[in-house]
């Protein structure tokens, strides 16, 4: 892939994202540029806040999509087309969906999201078109499959349709359009809702804490501070652990198989045969 196909691919994509927005019922809370509060914590300024979110500059959103989506998902080695599939799915439903996507899509084992040497390979041996079919029929059928649907619905299905016709215009070397004029913006995040003490450890940027008011529980820690510190670390722990156990639940759901996937198996040169 050259320089100016990533930009393509960008400038399409931040096309469906836009700008600034916090629905009540996006998974990905406050976002910017089709950057979550979430990855901007992770990637840019822990703790920030939804004002900083919205203060994002395009430079560092560009920054954000090329080194860990882009860069992450390995798609300068991906035949062309495939590569803009997968770095838009990425983008809308995380990488370790569009990661595991893949796998499944060419008949490879999805323990794993990661994109191999091994799977740049089998990737490259697949017709480019059946596989960017493939990969957008499913990404379609998911995101069908979310509650958030009737609310997201339109322009995800517009999103989907545009990524499926500018891949499959750059599998076939074929001219590029220009694009839509009119965009639907889509820029919601496709994830499976979280549970709602995640949602809460987002909003805050840390652990859900639950506030405990009675004055007689106060006083009673105030006169047995040392038995206190023990239940403040058992009580930690338990919400640590519970949280943990929900985020890789909700991983697990994210990330799962959707019915109705069939892998291309055949290589590019038994198509052509």
């Amino acid at each position: 892939m050259t320089a100016s196909t990533y930009d393509e691919a960008l400038r399409r994509l931040l096309l469906h994202e836009g700008g600034y927005s916090n629905h009540p019922q996006d998974p990905g809370g406050p976002t910017n540029f089709g950057i979550t509060i979430a990855d901007y914590r992770k990637y840019l300024k822990p703790g920030a806040s939804a004002d900083d979110v919205r203060a994002i500059k395009l430079d560092e959103a560009k920054g954000i999509y090329r080194a860990k989506y882009w860069s992450a998902l390995r798609c300068d080695e991906l035949p062309a087309g495939i590569d803009d599939s997968i770095f838009d799915y990425g983008v809308n439903s995380g990488i370790g969906r569009a990661g595991k996507v893949l796998r499944r899509v060419i008949g490879m084992s999805d323990t794993t999201w990661i994109v191999t040497d091994e799977i740049i390979c089998e990737a490259n041996r697949r017709n480019s078109k059946q596989v960017i079919a493939a990969i957008n029929d499913e990404r379609l059928r998911f995101l069908q499959s979310l509650p958030t649907w009737p609310i997201f619905g339109k322009g995800w299905s517009q999103r989907v349709d545009d990524v499926r016709i500018f891949s499959q215009q750059l599998a076939d070397q074929s001219h590029i359009d220009a694009g839509p004029s009119v965009v639907e913006r889509a820029s919601a995040k496709g994830m499976v809702p979280q549970p709602r003490i995640l949602k809460a450890t987002v909003a805050k940027g840390g652990p859900a804490v639950a506030t405990i008011s009675a004055i007689g529980f106060i006083d009673w820690v105030n006169a047995h501070p040392v038995a206190s510190i023990g239940i403040a670390a058992a009580s930690f722990c338990a919400v640590a652990g519970a949280s943990y156990g929900l985020a890789q639940l909700h991983r697990a759901r994210q990330e799962a198989p959707t019915p109705g996937l069939v892998p291309v198996t055949t290589s590019m040169k038994e198509t052509l045969k």
